[in-house]
Formats: C-alpha cells, structure tokens, sequence
C-alpha cells in the first residue's frame, strides 16, 4: 500500500500550517476552527481558564492577567488565538466560532459554560509585541506598544500619537466621515492611506480643518506645527480604554492578547516593570471588563527571576497560568496529519509485529538522552508512520535551537504551525513509496531552509551544486550535511557516526552495517572539502565563515616536540601525578619521559617511559629490550589507535591559532567561532586525557630487558603495577631492611642497647640481619683502601641496587656501633653512644660528609686485668666488669658520679659562702673531669686511670674528712658562722663582760681555721655562753628602754594638764609610745634598743613644743627655755660606792649648769 493512501485525510490538501494574524478568509478560518485538535492537556487548560474568566462575569476582578507558557512548538500561540476566537465568537462560513468546538469537549456542562463566556459581547486585540513593538525598546516600549495597538483596534493611527489626538478629537465631535470625505476631496487619497505621511500633507490638513472643525487657519496651521509629542502616561492609556469600555455593552470585554511576551521582555527589569504597571492600572480601574492575556517560552516565576527585582505584584496580576507541553503537539500532529485509515492502522501494526526486533535495532542511539526513542508498540508505528517517535521530540528542539541561533530563524512562525507543515511536507516526500518506507530526519531542512539566514542556505546550496557536479561530492553527502545542521545545536543527541547512520534511516529493511559504511564514506568527503570537522568522534556542519577558519586552523603548523609535552603534562601531571612511588615503606623517585622528552627534572633511579604514536622507534622491539635493560626502566607502549596525537595537535593549532588572531579586533561573529573552537579545544583535551587513560591500560610492557603481560582496568592500577615490578627488577636487595627506623628515638635505643631485638635464627635474615652483613662486609673491604665517611655509605645504601631508607642506614650503622664493631670520628674525636649528637652525624646532610666510620680498637686484656683490679681496691666494689665495654661504661659512670659530685659541693656550699678546704674539693672535682676526658677512647681511658692511681687513692684520702664534714657537722658550722655575724655587731656590749668576750674570741678562732673539724664540737658551748650574755644585756637594755618610756608619757601628760586643747596631742603622742613599747618587748637587738631611745626623747620634745604653742600668748620679750628629760640627766646606773655617788650628782649638776648658760630657764621633764 502506497503511504499517500493511507493517511484518513488527504496528505496533500491545504492546512494552513501557518496563518498569520491578518488571515481572516472565511475558508482558512473554518479549517483552523474545525481541526483544531484540543488534547487531554489542553482540555484541562480551556477549563482552568474559562472557570476564571466566568467568575470575572459575576463579580468584579482585578486578577485579569492569564500568562500562557510552554516552549517553542509547543502550541501556546496557536491556544491563545483559540481563545480569541471563542469569546469573539464571529460568524465563520455560517457557523459560530464556538460551535465549532461543540464536539471537541466531553463535558456539557465545561460547553455551556465556554457558551456563557461567549455570549458576552467582546472584541480582542491579538498581536505579536515582537512584530508590533518599536525597535527602540526604551523603558516605556511595552506601553507605546499597548497604546499603538488599542489606537489602532480603534480606528485611529496608533504610530503617532500626535494624529491619534486629532483623530480622536474630530471622533468626540462626530465629524470623523466629514474629515475623512473632505481630506479625500483636496488630497487625492484616502485619510486612512494618507496620514502616515500627513506631514507631507501640511496644506490639506489645515485645510480640511478649517472647513471640517471651523478653526481659522493661524490655528489650524499652529497646531499642526505644534512641538506635541508622542509621550502618553499609563493612567491615560487606561483612561482611554476605560472610556471606550463604558461606552459600550454593561458587560462588554475587552482583550490584549499578546504573543512572545516574555521573548520580548528578556531580562529587561525596566519593561518587566512597565508591563507591571500596565496590567496593574488596567486591572484597578477597569474590573474585569479588560484582560490581558500574554504568552511567553518561559514561566512567569522564571521571567520574574531573570528579571532580578521583586515582582510579586505582577505575578498576583497574572493570577491564571497556564503551561503547554509538547505532548500536546504530537497528538495534534498524529490526529491531523498523520491519521490512519482502518486497513491502513491494521497493515501496519502486523508490519510492527513482523519486524519489532529489527525496528528495536535500528533505532537504539548513541548517549543520547531517554526521550530520544524509537518505537514501543504497534500503536505508536501506525499512528506516528512514516515518523519515528523521536522525531516528534528533535525537530521540536531543532526548530526552538535555529529560531534562537539563525537570523532570520527568529522571525519563524508559530512552533506548532510550523511543525504541522514541516511533517506534512515531509510525509509528501515518500507518498508514493510503501509500507517499509520511514522519513529521514534530514527531509525536515526542506521545511525549514526558507526561514534561515542566507550563510547557512550557501553553504547547503555550494555543497548540492559540487555533488551536481560530481565535484568531489556526492548526493547523499548533502543529505548527510543538512542533517547535521539541523542537529548543529542539539545537545540532546551526540552528532557521531552511528547516530548519525540512525538518523538518516529512511527503510525497514536498510542494512545498518552498510549505511554506517556510507555515512562514514559522505563525512570523509564533507572532512576533505571543509564542509564538516570532526571533534573526537562527533561531526559539526561548518558555515562559511567557520570554514575559513577551519581552514586557517588546519594550516596551523604545530611543533611536535610541544604534543608530546602536552601528553607528558596531561599523564604525568593528570592521569598519574604522584611524584614517588610507593613501595611499603619506600618512596622511591622515578623519572618519567614520554617517548625521548623528560618531564621535570630527573632523579636518578628508576625510569618510567611511554612511547606515543610519534615515536618511530616503537616497533623496534629488540631495540627497546636492550634500552630498558641498560636505563634500569620500564617502557609502555601505547597502541595506535587511540587518537590521543591527533586530538592534542588539533587542539594546540586552535590554540595557536587563537592567539595569533587579534581577537578584539575581530567582528562579533568570528569572535563566537573562535571562542566554539577553543571550546572545542577544550574538550579535545579532555578527551585526549581519556584516549590516553585506555592507551595506557591497553599498553604493551617491557620491565628491564623483560616484556611482561599487565592487566589492569585503569591507568593507575596499571602503572603501579609496572611500578612494582621495576622495583623489584632494580632494588634487588630493597627486601634486606625488614626491620623499620621511625625517628632519632630508635636509633638512640639501639645505641643504648635497648633496641629489643627479636629472638631470631642466625641466618634467617630477620630483624635486617642481612642488611648488617653486607654493611660490615662492605666496610672491611674499604678500610684499608680509604676513609669511609657516614655520606658514602648513605649515598652507596640508598642508591641502586639497595635504595634503603636514610633512617633505616643509620639505624644499621648505630648497630655496628653498639656492637663495638666500629666507631664514629667526628673532628677527629671519637664520639661516645651516649653523645646526644651522634643521631645528626649519622644522618643529618650537613655532618655526614665530616662523620669518620673506623673500626673499633680492642683493648689490651692484661690492661683491663689491671684496671678491674684497681677499681676493685678504689671503688671498694667487688663486683667490676671484666669486659672491656662494660668495664668502661662503669668506670664512665662512676667517674662521672663523682664529679657530679664534687662538683655539686662546690655549687652547694662553696659558692655561697665560706667552708673549709674550697681548693682541695676543687681540685677533686677537676681530677675526675681529667680522667672523663679520654672517656671517647676506651683504651685511653683504662690507661689514665691505671697512671693516675696515687693521685686517685691520696685525693680519695683528702677528700674524707670533707666528707664527713658535709655528712654530720655542716649544720653546726653553719650556724657558728650566722651567731658569729650577729654578735660582731654588738661585740662593743660585752664590753667588760669577760666570759662572753672570751668565747667570741674562741668562736672566731675556730671559724677562722683551715682544717676545723676537731674543735667544732666547742662550737655550741661558746654559742651558750654568747647566748646567756646577751640575754641579760638585753633584758637590762629592754627595763632601761621601758622606763624611758614611761618618763616620756608622763613628761607629756603633766605639761597636757595646764594647757588648753593639748588633749589631741596627748592622745597622738600615747599611740606613739604604746607601739613602741611593743617594739622594745619584742626587740633582739641591743643596738635597735638604743636606737629607740632617741626616737622616744624626740617624740617627747615635739609634743611639748606642739603644747606650748598653744598656750604663749603676747608678750614684749619671748623668754628662752631649755628643756633637759631626766633620761638625759639622770641615766640609769647601779652606783656601789660614795665616790660613785658623788660623781653621778657632779654630772648632773654639770649638765643643768651648762644647760642654764644661755637660757632663761631650764625645765627638767
């Protein structure tokens, strides 16, 4: 059966895929109405709307705003003339426009109500904004639009606003056909042809005013060269509509149906705005008589958002919306154009059953997205044949991607309209062909090539005439090229071949194999004659412009030895950057190279080589056995079909290319060419890294001298594993340390001997038993030959065939050394296992090169026999070490312990003050550190001592009485000597104190002697007899001070009686003399007693001074008074005699005679 003959209407009839606002002819609107399709999703729109917009019949609204969404081809356009069709309800061919829908709804009740909202009186204003708005959108551009719009819908010319005002003038006059008659009479043309141009006009407008409007002619020709302008505010717009509205039927509607508003509209804020204020003012003032209805690709959250201000205002305006999906347009497609008959439905749904699997085959694509499909039932092949169920889904995309990238794309119709056309004028194409026939995707360009810009069609167009001319193309290579135009901006689909085979299946029986054959064969034609240019393995249309540049690109010269850095960098720093490979405990460098090309810097050691396609010497297998052998390296050899070359060099010839061109200086459009085409490059890149991610997993191995066969899944796993193989083929004797060093704190055990070594069997080789041997073997072998310093066996150790750790060398070492198999020099000096610096001339950079390894010198056994027996006899320990190394560690620590010792007395005692026989704890102390000084050699240190011995055994002698001194008399001489500084200072009181003077005397002479110790015994005798002699003294010096004390009170307290206010002195001056009473009872010294004597007599005087003051009154001449205290005159002493008497009353009468001498009078207080 012939597919023309199976469709239930005929394919080849007129169904006005497009119409355009202005065709109204009653034919093409009785179509439009009657095949109309209104799926299960547009019913359910119809009835969201017509709910809303019946209530706004009953009561008031200002919710008058409905905002149609869904993307292009999605049939909101095509709704939104439906709309208007209905509540216009006018005659088409005899018929109402809302009767044509009477059997498109199930629901009566849905019908009457959509019969209700007809019924109304109402006139729409269906306009396109992107047709009808200025081309200066300014922040007022969707206002001037409205306005331009309503004037014209009102007979008036809305372009300018200026004539609209006069038109709107001589309308409130009623004159409009007298102007218009008259106009024509003088003019020549109609007013409504004329006044785009009445300007022109100037005569015969003032004219026509003048004999119309009665105006004087000065008047007339003033206003029409008036400055009036074309600025109209939104409230007077609205005023306008409002006006017009009132003047009409009590439920009149009127309705602004605007399309690609939101497309319009774009992330403009200040049109956002005024579309706000619009529909905001309309809906305030008019109620709900006025709607504004609106469609736009995107939701009105999404526009609002791209918007970027707060619009909630308007999204509460546009209270009903609505959003289309593409469904809906299949099902249009399908039941329009594309309806089956009955035999035709059955014939093809058993040529379904018949060839299922082989439909299921052909249509399964490459990577592309789930809705991308071929066919799933009988039903979906009959009612979707000659189509695919894809391509329902891709032209839609195809034709949202051109509208949105080609020029004169943007002015295409209507999605939906288009995509009728588009499926009926491919579905006339195969007509005449059979049941096994499917439509190619490519027949669509034929649809769609008139709406393109002129670049695109030249391209197609040079492309057909070289295959008319067999020049260097072919027919089906135009077919292939138009194709892939048409998928140039689809993401959803990759353009590589097997997708492209797929989609230019136009047979059931086509065999795939071979199509993809031919595909391939038409791309490499499209390649060579720069129509096309692969990225990878996806094929992308090129315009002129683009193949130019394709061309310059490809000329681009790239130096090779720049790739092959390029997938150095891209293995070596991306796909496996580590610098060190790990190997248990080791971190062991590698260089790496890619074919001859090092990258980084080399470290010696292992080496990593790839050879990439560019490497010539890659077949040559014999040849690289023998280099990889003698550079201790492993070798990948990367397969050459992976095109990881080919993508690195196209990619750096657009990169190279980039940047010779000056790029700002480039128009707009090769500016967007490069900027893909670096993109592009990018993208190479990324997938050169994946080629060689799988070259490398695929690689052929050789391992010193050794092709090894290494699977792996990734590139990583990979190279570790050749890793590890080149590890144990180079660092053969890596496996000897088997034992780890972690810090300086293990090689410091080992050196103390608290290593822990494990329990192991001679000759097993554990706990690094092997490594030790070849050390100690080595270092026999070189010790006659040179010195061996610790860097040469850190640099022999860790370089090939061992590569030990630094740490676990030196901790190898330190064992030798703690075995007293060698020992470590440093500055000529033998440096001690307990020597806190030993661990950094083991390993740190800076020492090991001045760090001496020599064999250690056994001592002499008849010198250590007679160095155990002194130390016997010395030490007074029987228990002496009779081996060398033990022997010296005791020595060393004894030794040491007494000079710690000495060395503490001195620092104790001696530094603080004086004790007996400094000079001979000094030289006690300094004989030991002469002996610790050979302590680095133990033979030397053996041999001091046995020298020293009679120095040792007579300071041991001396040092005994200053020992027991420290042991059990320190504390006695120590006080002596602190008694002895107290008294010194009152030594003048014992003055005729026999006794006491007697046993100061002593007690200094004894403190005073070098060698003390048989008289310190006397000491605390002398310190009682002091001690009692002091007491008294100061117990006679305390009852003297008291009754000084007492004398000074009671002075002060006779001279307070006869004098007028002295009570607050007297008070003051009691204070004074209680405190010091407490003072002199609790006072130790005799000499601060006499100190408070002078206190007490000078607090007396001022207080009788501060009295007398108060009570002097006038008088012609001051009289002149001494005072004397009878302390001064009167001291206490114990007089035993007469002439003692006597001599005590002379010196008192001395006293108060001299004190008379040059005073008026003395008084005695």
């Amino acid at each position: 059966m012939k597919i023309q003959s199976m469709f239930a209407k005929d394919i080849n009839r007129n169904i006005n895929g497009v119409i355009k606002v202005a065709q109204d002819d009653q034919e093409s609107l009785r179509q439009e109405l009657s095949e109309y399709i209104v799926t299960r999703e547009l019913r359910g729109h119809f009835q969201t709307f017509f709910n809303n917009y019946e209530k706004a019949l009953d009561e008031p609204t200002d919710r008058i705003g409905v905002w149609i969404s869904g993307f292009f081809g999605s049939g909101k356009s095509h709704f939104l003339k439906m709309i208007s069709y209905i509540l216009t309800n006018g005659d088409v061919c005899g018929k109402k426009a809302v009767e044509y829908f009477a059997d498109k709804f199930d629901d009566p009740m849905m019908y009457a109500m959509i019969e209700r909202c007809a019924s109304v009186p109402t006139e729409s204003i269906l306009f396109n904004i992107d047709i009808e708005g200025p081309i200066n959108k300014d922040k007022t551009a969707v206002l001037r639009t409205f306005a331009k719009v309503f004037y014209n819908h009102l007979g008036f010319y809305g372009d300018d606003l200026k004539i609209v005002r006069l038109e709107k003038f001589i309308e409130e006059q009623g004159k409009t056909d007298q102007f218009r008659e008259t106009f024509e009479q003088v003019n020549g043309q109609p007013w409504t042809e004329a006044r785009d141009s009445a300007s022109f006009f100037e005569d015969d407008v003032v004219w026509t005013m003048e004999e119309v409007l009665g105006m004087s002619q000065q008047s007339a020709r003033n206003w029409f060269n008036s400055e009036d302008t074309n600025e109209l505010s939104i409230a007077q717009l609205v005023a306008d509509i409002k006006k017009y509205v009132d003047g009409r039927d009590r439920n009149f509607r009127l309705l602004f149906m605007v399309d690609e508003v939101g497309q319009y509209i774009g992330d403009d804020g200040n049109l956002m705005i005024n579309l706000q204020s619009i529909v905001e003012e309309i809906g305030t003032r008019c109620g709900g008589q006025v709607w504004v209805m609106v469609t736009s690709q995107e939701a009105i959250d999404s526009v609002v958002k791209i918007a970027g201000d707060d619009f909630s205002k308007i999204q509460g305006r546009f209270n009903t919306r609505l959003s289309l999906s593409s469904s809906s347009v299949d099902e249009v497609i399908k039941k329009r154009v594309l309806a089956k008959t009955t035999e035709a439905d059955q014939l093809l749904k058993m040529a379904y059953d018949r060839e299922q699997a082989v439909l299921k085959n052909l249509f399964t694509f490459n990577d592309a997205v789930l809705d991308i499909k071929g066919f799933e039932s009988p039903a979906e092949f009959s009612e979707a044949f000659p189509f695919v169920p894809y391509q329902f889904i891709l032209i839609q995309k195809v034709l949202a991607e051109i509208r949105k990238h080609g020029i004169s794309g943007k002015h295409m119709s209507g999605g939906e309209r288009s995509m009728l056309s588009g499926f009926q004028e491919a579905a006339q194409k195969v007509q005449d062909r059979d049941e096994n026939t499917l439509v190619p995707f490519y027949l669509f360009y034929d649809t769609i090539h008139t709406f393109l810009d002129s670049s695109i069609r030249r391209v197609i167009d040079r492309c057909q005439t070289a295959a008319a001319n067999h020049d260097g193309i072919e027919l089906r290579d135009v077919d292939v090229l138009k194709l892939l135009y048409l998928i140039r901006y689809i993401d959803d689909i990759k353009a590589n071949i097997d997708n492209i085979a797929i989609l230019m299946i136009d047979d059931i029986e086509v065999d795939k194999i071979w199509l993809r054959g031919e595909i391939n064969q038409s791309l490499d034609r499209l390649i060579s004659q720069n129509y096309v240019a692969r990225s990878g393995d996806t094929y992308n249309f090129l315009t002129d412009e683009e193949q130019e540049i394709s061309k310059d690109i490809k000329n681009t010269v790239v130096d090779m030895a720049q790739v092959t850095q390029s997938i150095a960098q891209i293995v070596y720093g991306e796909i496996y950057p580590k610098k060190k490979f790990k190997y248990g405990r080791y971190d062991l460098s590698c260089d790496q190279y890619v074919d001859d090309t090092l990258y980084g810097s080399a470290a010696g050691g292992m080496r990593l080589r790839m050879l990439t396609a560019a490497e010539e010497r890659r077949n040559d297998q014999q040849r690289l056995i023998m280099e990889s052998q003698a550079n201790n390296e492993a070798i990948l050899i990367l397969p050459d079909e992976m095109p990881y070359f080919d993508e690195l060099e196209q990619a750096m010839k657009i990169d190279k290319y980039a940047k010779q061109r000056n790029f700002f200086s480039q128009p707009e459009s090769v500016q967007s060419i490069i900027r893909q085409r670096q993109e592009q490059a990018m993208s190479q890149k990324e997938r050169a890294k994946e080629y060689l991610s799988a070259a490398i997993a695929q690689a052929e191995v050789i391992v010193c001298g050794e092709p090894m066969e290494i699977r792996a899944s990734n590139p990583r796993d990979k190279i570790n594993a050749v890793l590890e193989n080149l590890t144990k083929s180079v660092y053969t004797k890596i496996g000897m340390i088997n034992s780890f060093a972690e810090s300086d704190a293990d090689i410091i055990r080992i050196l103390n001997g608290r290593e822990g070594e494990n329990l192991t069997i001679a000759g097993s080789g554990a706990d690094n038993e092997d490594a030790l041997n070849e050390l100690s073997r080595w270092l026999e072998t070189r010790y006659q030959a040179a010195t061996v310093t610790m860097s040469d066996i850190q640099k022999r150790y860790q370089d090939i065939p061992y590569s030990w750790r630094e740490i676990d060398i030196a901790a190898i070492v330190a064992r030798l050394i703690a075995q007293q198999k060698i020992s470590l020099r440093y500055g000529g000096v033998t440096i001690e296992r307990d020597d806190r610096r030993l661990p950094d001339f083991l390993r740190k950079r800076s020492e090991i090169a001045k760090a001496e390894i020599v064999r250690k010198i056994a001592a002499p056994e008849a010198l250590i026999r007679k160095s155990v027996a002194f130390l016997r006899d010395y030490t007074g320990t029987m228990g002496i070490p009779e081996d060398e190394e033990n022997l010296v560690d005791f020595a060393k620590d004894f030794f040491k312990g007494k000079r710690d010792h000495y060395q503490g007395l001195l620092d104790k005692y001696y530094a603080q003050g004086r004790y007996p026989e400094q000079n001979t704890v000094t030289r006690a102390r300094d004989l030991m550190e002469d002996v610790l000084a050979r302590s680095k050699d133990n033979v030397a240190l053996l041999e001091y001592i046995n020298k020293k011995q009679d120095d040792l055994l007579d300071m041991s002698e001396d040092m005994e009485e200053i020992e027991g001194f420290f042991a059990s008399q320190v504390q006695t001489y120590e006080n002596a000597m602190k008694q002895s500084e107290k008294y010194r200072k009152e030594r003048t009181y014992f003055s005729g104190k026999e006794e006491a003077e007697d046993s100061y005397k002593t007690l200094l002479e004894i403190l005073a002697m070098d060698k003390p110790y048989s008289r310190i015994r006397e000491l605390p005798e002398l310190l009682t007899v002091l001690g009692t002699a002091h007491g008294r003294l100061l117990d006679e010096k305390k009852a003297e001070m008291m009754e000084i004390n007492r004398q000074c009170m009671a002075d002060i307290h006779q001279m307070a009686e006869h004098i007028k206010g002295a009570g607050q002195i007297s008070d003051s001056a009691d204070d004074f003399f209680t405190k010091m009473r407490d003072q002199i009872e609790k006072s130790q010294s005799l000499f601060g007693l006499d100190a408070n004597k002078t206190q007490m007599y000078d607090q007396r005087d001022r207080a009788c001074r501060d009295m007398e003051s108060l009570n002097a009154g006038p008088q012609t001449r001051s009289e002149k008074i001494t005072r004397v205290s009878r302390g001064e005159l009167c001291p206490m002493k114990k007089l035993q005699s007469d002439e003692e008497i006597e001599a005590y009353v002379e010196s008192i009468r001395k006293k108060l005679c001299d004190a008379l001498e040059d005073s008026d009078a003395v008084q005695i207080s």
